[in-house]
């Protein structure tokens, strides 16, 4: 089968919509095809911008019932009653609206950034496992790739232990989310690839919002499994095509080294 037959399957493959035999068999394609990895790579960032583009102006469905319920006709009792009752809803009204927007938006916003942000890591685990060169330091020893850092990002992090965990380190090179650096690392699990990203918190804390701990996403949004905590000042991310419960193993052997 040739790439123009995996290319006509390559936006269902990456909205999850393919049988779980089929998506396995796309996995395995597309980690050694360069020609559809960077195809899948345009398209996921393409998704994502429209994602991100069409969440920043969109009202909730809450504040669109509360314009309705405050601009809904009301019974006039009498003349001076009701030009003191107009009056009055009229100042909650502006007063509402006002606080409406300044919430709903700023919600809105936190919301959008979330995804933005994942949506970023999600393109960099992409690029990077399609990249050539996918690492900078190649070594299975943690003890020789967390060194490589030093000097080169402004923050020290452990690595676990990996001893019948079942997971092998490929090695790691420098990454960047919002011009901020960070750490990568790619670690293997059964023939599947899990990137590690590693940044400094406060680094990110003028821009992230607190709602990016309510880290789960539908498969449609993402196809891929993740997790992200903060600890000890940093930021991680776990993220990958393995199972949910390998992602979550991983993450434990780090939140426990750290």
């Amino acid at each position: 089968m040739g790439c123009e037959s995996w290319e006509a399957k390559l936006d269902t493959y990456l909205d999850g919509e393919l049988p779980e035999q089929e998506m396995r068999t796309f996995d395995a394609h597309v980690r050694g095809c360069p020609s559809c990895s960077a195809d899948a790579l345009v398209r996921v960032q393409m998704k994502r911008a429209i994602q991100y583009a069409g969440r920043r102006f969109v009202p909730s469905t809450d504040f669109r019932r509360r314009i309705e319920r405050s601009i809904t006709p009301k019974p006039q009792r009498s003349f001076r009653l009701g030009w003191m009752v107009a009056t009055a809803a009229a100042v909650i009204l502006v007063v509402g609206t006002v606080t409406s927007i300044y919430v709903g938006s700023r919600s809105g916003r936190d919301l959008a950034y979330r995804d933005h942000v994942f949506s970023e890591i999600a393109d960099l685990h992409v690029a990077t496992l399609a990249s050539s060169s996918p690492v900078d330091v190649v070594s299975t020893d943690r003890h020789t790739v967390k060194p490589w850092f030093q000097g080169k990002i402004p923050f020290a992090f452990n690595l676990p232990e990996l001893q019948n965990s079942g997971f092998s380190l490929l090695g790691g090179r420098m990454t960047y989310l919002d011009q901020t650096p960070g750490a990568h690392l790619i670690y293997d699990v059964r023939k599947h690839h899990i990137s590690v990203f590693v940044f400094q918190e406060r680094s990110l804390k003028m821009q992230l919002p607190a709602s990016l701990d309510e880290n789960s996403l539908s498969p449609k949004q993402l196809p891929f499994n993740m997790e992200t905590w903060s600890q000890g000042g940093l930021r991680y991310f776990v993220i990958g095509d393995a199972s949910a419960a390998d992602i979550d193993s991983l993450a434990k052997l780090f939140k426990a080294a750290s």
